[in-house]
């Protein structure tokens, strides 16, 4: 049967899909409005199971605080064209007004969330059927406290943190510890609360690491006692072609290949472990100081960690807990 424009346009008005989607979904269902929509919603579950496999690299990423309760989530699909586009980013913000209100904990209560008269799971379905693009939800987390800020970077929609405080603060001291979970990207709040398979598995590296370094300080010194720049020999490749080039004669090139096995070995062989440890000790102390937060120096002042410029602020403030998500590779 044929469908009048009017229908169309009221189609499109529920399910901001395309004029010529709305009219062929009102023409297959000959005129009713509900199995209209149920073909276009069918239509999205369609696209959605064709681009399983592609990558949603790009999205809207929100963050929103309600009194103590702060929740952020990320609405992910393949292009950036899509994620900026309006309604892409309404039904994020949807999404994310209705997870704070209800309270959610997890993503699975989110999904089941009723946005428009139907799950928030179907929303994003639904919108992947409006634009062809695969979408999904991803990154929910949440904090609280007694007072919790929400920070979107440069509010574009990519990068957001979430911080909670143990008591009130100002709004400007919150915000400076938001931009700093943001621009810094901590791992752990301070250095009890990282995982002991973290600080394990970081010691075994600085041990490894440690040992590494002290071996080729013993290389590169045996070998600029023979004349031979390291650099010139660090690796098997830049031997033969500096050798090529006239940097090192091929008698250098020997000899470096000599040293490099030897000094080696007789270094490794040489190594206190109680030196080692003690360097390693050193690393992981790094390590802690440039990924919890509490202990990072504060962006806008490296001569004082996160923690001091909070008692700056108030002897008794800190931070209870914060979370970050980023659509970009870091």
């Amino acid at each position: 049967m044929a469908v009048t424009l009017q229908e169309i346009n009221a189609l499109r008005q529920k399910t901001q899909a395309g004029l010529m989607d709305c009219k062929k979904a009102l023409t297959e269902a000959n005129g009713d409005m509900e199995a209209a929509m149920e073909i276009l919603r069918k239509k999205g579950q369609l696209v959605a199971a064709k681009r399983s496999d592609r990558e949603a690299a790009e999205g809207c990423v929100l963050a929103k605080v309600d009194g103590n309760f702060g929740a952020m989530i990320a609405l992910k699909c393949e292009t950036d064209f899509v994620a900026k586009n309006a309604d892409f980013v309404a039904l994020a913000n949807k999404i994310i007004d209705a997870a704070v209100a209800n309270k959610c904990k997890t993503l699975d209560e989110v999904k089941a969330l009723d946005i428009d008269g139907v799950s928030a799971a179907e929303a994003v379905v639904d919108r992947s059927g409006v634009t062809g693009e695969k979408m999904e939800l991803d990154g929910y987390a949440t904090v609280e406290g007694e007072q919790v800020v929400a920070y979107n970077h440069m509010g574009q929609n990519f990068l957001c943190t979430l911080v909670a405080f143990n008591k009130p603060c100002d709004e400007e001291v919150a915000k400076g510890v938001a931009m700093q979970v943001a621009a810094m990207a901590p791992i752990a709040l301070d250095e009890a609360s990282v995982p002991e398979s973290v600080k394990e598995t970081e010691l075994k590296n600085s041990v490894e690491k440690a040992k590494q370094n002290q071996v080729n300080k013993a290389v590169e010194n045996a070998l600029k006692k023979a004349g031979i720049n390291p650099a010139h020999v660090d690796s098997e490749d830049h031997i033969e072609s500096n050798t090529t080039k006239g940097w090192i004669t091929p008698e250098q090139a020997a000899q470096a290949r000599e040293i490099k096995a030897t000094v080696a070995v007789e270094a490794e062989k040489s190594l206190k472990p109680e030196m080692i440890q003690n360097i390693a000790k050193g690393m992981v102390n790094k390590f802690f100081k440039e990924s919890c937060l509490l202990d990072q120096a504060y962006i806008d002042d490296n001569k004082i960690s996160v923690a001091q410029y909070l008692h700056g602020a108030d002897k008794e403030l800190t931070v209870v807990d914060f979370k970050r998500y980023t659509l970009r590779a870091e």
